[in-house]
């Protein structure tokens, strides 16, 4: 009996120091590999064929729930995530839709146009007469979102840790 459990301490002991138990901490920084799609599947993002995103785990950088879902996450760990609107841009809200003057706007603007307004991307809905309705929402905004994400590089934080 002794002998398992010393066997076991050793093993657990071994797979701590050759990396294989490495996971993701608040803090560390962290390299992923991702693939964002709607509910139907439609991919609205991915890193395929492009550098892997890196970030600060737990720093708010993120959307809410893509941050929280790598927290604890193993070194060459895939998983897949979905996340409802609030863990990622939000509810749709109508208070976001605003109209402007015409003439406020880039002459030649129309219906499914993407402007910038006071920093952040808008959409045009429409275009009236004197005026020009815009959606300041996020476009995925009230969307459930599905993440394959697969961590690639684990950079441990150094926070708190004593100066060399």
């Amino acid at each position: 009996m002794h002998s398992k459990i010393l066997c076991l301490v050793l093993l657990t002991a071994v797979a701590g120091c050759t990396g294989s138990a490495l996971q993701v901490n608040q803090g560390d920084t962290v390299t992923v590999h991702y693939t964002g799609t709607l509910e139907n599947g439609t991919v609205f993002d991915s890193s395929e064929g492009r550098t892997p995103l890196e970030f600060e785990a737990g720093a708010g950088k993120m959307i809410a729930g893509f941050d929280k879902a790598v927290i604890g996450m193993k070194l060459n760990e895939e998983k897949t995530v979905t996340l409802t609107p609030e863990e990622a841009y939000g509810s749709y809200d109508p208070r976001n839709i605003v109209t402007v003057p015409l003439g406020n706007a880039p002459q030649g603007v129309k219906a499914g146009d993407t402007l910038v307004a006071g920093g952040q991307l808008v959409k045009v809905i429409e275009v009236r007469n004197d005026t020009v309705i815009l959606d300041a929402n996020h476009p995925l905004a009230g969307k459930t979102l599905v993440f394959t994400i697969k961590v690639v590089r684990i950079e441990k934080s150094t926070t708190g840790q004593p100066a060399p």
